[in-house]
């Protein structure tokens, strides 16, 4: 839902940066590896040393490339099918570093409930991914759902900054949660797909 609501926000916030970035010759390519290689690296360092409030932040400043990238290949001219895979492929190598990362921690601590928790967001983060994707492969459409790649990660990324800076449980009920509401955009997105399969086909009469 963000996605569609408040990316226009963002976008326009961006821009600037993004335009002087497409001046000093920088691809938009180059920024999504950077910020995903800046998000890896961040995730699997402060997540499983418990420095979650600093991996947070650092890792939220990454993710926002995520707009500065589109918004400098739609500016420029420079958007191609390899960037949109680039990109998509990107986004979910970051999200699994934060998963990991913190299923990392879990693990080491012998937290056997978030780690599973954090395991259910991870596999069904991917989840929700693919199925939009093969969707629209085969011509329908599923861009619906209550947690969408951005909800996931103010959830799970706010969640666990908050618990960096000793606020207890809040970590637990972000996680639990978002595999509350990922469960449910799976379905949302299932049901999308089956009620498009369901639907008459119009035929043309004569």
């Amino acid at each position: 839902m963000l996605n569609i609501h408040a990316r226009g926000f963002f976008t326009k916030g961006v821009a600037p940066l993004a335009l002087a970035l497409n001046r000093a010759g920088v691809t938009p390519n180059a920024i999504t590896i950077f910020g995903t290689l800046g998000a890896v690296v961040t995730a699997l360092i402060c997540f499983p040393t418990g420095f979650f409030f600093t991996g947070a932040l650092l890792i939220w400043g990454f993710v926002m490339l995520d707009l500065v990238d589109g918004v400098m290949a739609r500016a420029g001219g420079l958007a191609t099918p390899f960037g949109g895979v680039l990109d998509s492929t990107c986004d979910r190598v970051a999200d699994a570093a934060v998963f990991g990362g913190l299923a990392w921690y879990f693990a080491q601590h012998g937290q056997k409930g978030m780690l599973l928790a954090t395991l259910l967001c991870l596999v069904l983060g991917s989840l929700t991914s693919y199925i939009r994707s093969r969707a629209e492969a085969a011509g329908f459409t599923a861009s619906v759902g209550i947690a969408e790649r951005a909800e996931r990660l103010i959830i799970v990324l706010t969640g666990t900054g908050l618990d960096g800076l000793g606020l207890p449980y809040i970590q637990a009920y972000a996680i639990w949660g978002l595999v509350a509401a990922s469960t449910i955009t799976v379905a949302q997105r299932m049901t999308t797909v089956y009620r498009q399969a369901k639907a008459p086909t119009e035929t043309v009469s004569g």
